[in-house]
């Protein structure tokens, strides 16, 4: 099975034009410009628009995955709890004979508009090119492995698959995570120690292998 992609949330967060939707929920990232271009122009979408390149996890019950719910005051009956305004998908307080309710599964369980895993934690790397001294900070996924964090760097240097990648002069096993690889998060212990991380950044070395047939 391909392994799922993982963002971070700076990464979902650029996506936040009316032409490019993206949103987290519940631990997952979601494309909603399919969506948004379905119902381009419909007061419906307000809500999504405003919050794109956000988590919504906030709109959602954890146990259930569906849409909060609460009492309203005025008719006593149990309806989505949307205090943002209504949007597509949720029905209309009272019955409506213009509302279509045959589109199939609300978008929030339509798993085809699902692009990816919202990272559980984010760790800033420095990578060093031993060759030409220069080095790049960049934020990854605690969960990518070191293949998918070379992958993310090719922007930086368009031959990153063309060097050995080490960490405190071992050799990195591409397939494996940070963590895996020995290289430890120690957010933690430098919040605890009230350190500035960014002095003390973990870093990859990369070795160059004289071959720029993988760029």
């Amino acid at each position: 099975m391909a392994r799922p992609k993982y963002f971070t949330p700076n990464e979902v967060c650029i996506h936040n034009t009316i032409d490019d939707i993206w949103v987290s929920f519940l631990g997952k990232v979601y494309d909603l410009t399919p969506l948004c271009s379905r119902f381009k122009g419909d007061v419906l979408l307000k809500p999504i628009i405003a919050s794109a390149g956000k988590d919504i996890s906030h709109w959602f019950d954890a146990k259930t995955k569906d849409i909060r719910t609460h009492v309203d005051p005025v008719t006593g009956c149990v309806i989505p709890y949307t205090p943002h305004g209504r949007f597509v998908h949720i029905p209309p307080p009272c019955p409506n004979a213009d509302w279509a309710n045959d589109f199939g599964r609300p978008w929030w369980k339509d798993d085809s508009y699902c692009v990816g895993i919202l990272s559980k934690k984010t760790r800033f790397i420095k990578i060093c090119n031993t060759l030409t001294s220069q080095e790049q900070v960049i934020e990854v996924c605690s969960e990518q492995n070191i293949d998918e964090i070379l992958q993310k760097f090719i922007k930086y240097n368009a031959h990153a698959a063309s060097y050995t990648w080490k960490y405190d002069s071992n050799v990195l096993d591409m397939e494996k995570t940070l963590q895996d690889n020995g290289i430890p998060d120690e957010d933690e212990e430098f919040y605890e120690l009230s350190m500035d991380d960014s002095t003390y950044r973990q870093t990859i070395h990369l070795y160059f292998n004289d071959d720029l047939t993988e760029a």
